[in-house]
């Protein structure tokens, strides 16, 4: 070996040395004592942690320094951390100690509210709280031991096998529900703003979901309340179920075979609602006092057993004239010409014409004409409200007792009835 390269040698072990030395004191923290570079802070805390001598200090995630010593105290452990030289830490800092992995690996991050001061200085000391430990792995092997233990196996297995059933055979169903996941966030994000206007006014609807809670609760709960009866009518509903179409096809063939007629019948029909609905007083005072008027013919049987109705025209009141031509105008019968249209209609009042639409019983709330019935009558009394006769008593609708009990003499009771009264 030559001396060039024995000096080589020795150059490059010198050169070594000294960098192996360097590396190993800048670690440990030896060159930032001797050159008086960087900062030594204390922090405190309940428990370790998992940390160790050599461990990081981050600031919110980025390399600030390394933990240099650790002491155990009454209250906990004591640390003494190395920070880099014009690394400005809010004393407000909070500290946690997280994991680099799930194998371990721990370091302390500090997490401050903001970048305001003031900063930490040489011997600034850091206080710490079980907030600021990760949870103790013994802790989580024991808790998760006891979930696991509290699990039923057997219902376990049986959603498993469920879990089989729903996903098995689903792979491309599964992926075109992904595929189409996928097409709809793109979409959504090629239409950001339509998007954003979505979020905005679902957030509306949310609000005034919020604002009607109670009446949905009310809903939900009368639509329980249906769904109960429902069910509890299941027996019925099946029979229906069942029987409708048979009914249905009944039905079509019904409406099949009048349908040349049942239009016209419809037509028909739209004239004389039109009539009753113009005379409704009218119709339901008749309703009214017809069944008593044909309750009293069976009470009044001769002894052949049928009863007898006169029906006898009064007389006494002259024809109406007034509103018609006076018959010196009259045309002849036998004259066949065209003659203008004479609007004739009786203009007297009572007892003239006693009939048709200006005599019907007056309208609650709306009084027109002579008040013949105002309302229906107290099955109880009799008694028609606000209705009276000529000379002031109060009109009473009495019902006929059941006279069968005579016999024959029963219809005596037409003339005896009312005095008796």
């Amino acid at each position: 070996m030559s001396r060039g390269v024995r000096i080589r040698l020795m150059a490059f072990v010198v050169l070594s040395a000294i960098g192996i030395t360097y590396i190993t004191a800048n670690y440990l923290g030896f060159i930032d004592k001797l050159t008086g570079n960087g900062l030594t802070v204390t922090a405190t805390l309940p428990g370790s942690g998992g940390l160790f001598e050599g461990s990081e200090v981050t600031y919110r995630g980025v390399k600030i320094g390394k933990v240099t010593e650790m002491t155990p105290t009454t209250d906990g452990v004591k640390l003494k951390l190395a920070i880099e030289q014009d690394t400005k830490l809010p004393t407000d800092s909070v500290m946690y100690v997280h994991n680099l992995s799930a194998v371990g690996e721990q370091y302390l991050d500090f997490q401050p509210d903001d970048e305001d001061g003031p900063y930490a200085k040489d011997g600034t000391v850091f206080h710490g709280d079980d907030a600021s430990l990760p949870v103790d792995e013994g802790d989580l092997l024991v808790d998760l031991s006891d979930f696991v233990d509290s699990v039923d196996k057997k219902s376990l297995r049986v959603v498993i096998d469920e879990l089989g059933t729903m996903f098995g055979d689903t792979g491309r169903d599964l992926q075109t529900m992904l595929d189409s996941g996928s097409q709809f966030i793109n979409e959504a994000t090629e239409h950001s703003d339509e998007t954003i206007a979505l979020l905005k006014n679902g957030l509306t609807v949310l609000r005034t979901q919020q604002g009607q809670s109670e009446n949905i609760r009310s809903f939900a709960h009368d639509l329980d309340t249906l769904t109960t009866a429902l069910a509890q009518s299941d027996g019925d509903l099946r029979k229906v179920l069942v029987s409708t179409p048979g009914a249905a096809r009944e039905l079509q063939g019904l409406l099949e075979d009048l349908e040349p007629t049942l239009p016209v019948l419809f037509s028909d029909l739209v004239t004389v609602d039109q009539v009753v609905t113009a005379n409704l007083d009218g119709l339901e005072q008749l309703l009214v006092t017809y069944p008593t008027l044909m309750a009293g013919g069976p009470t009044g049987s001769t002894r052949d057993g049928w009863g007898h109705i006169n029906l006898q025209f009064d007389y006494s009141v002259p024809p109406c004239t007034d509103g018609y031509l006076p018959p010196s105008q009259w045309r002849s019968p036998y004259d066949l010409t065209d003659a203008p249209y004479f609007h004739a209609q009786c203009k007297s009042g009572p007892p003239y014409v006693m009939r048709g639409p200006k005599y019907v019983p007056a309208r609650r709330g709306n009084a027109s004409g002579p008040r013949v019935y105002s309302g229906v009558y107290d099955t109880r009394t009799g008694i028609v409200p606000g209705v009276r006769d000529d000379e002031g008593r109060q009109v009473a609708v009495h019902q006929p007792e059941n006279m069968s009990v005579l016999g024959g003499d029963a219809w005596k009771w037409l003339l005896v009835g009312p005095v008796a009264r």
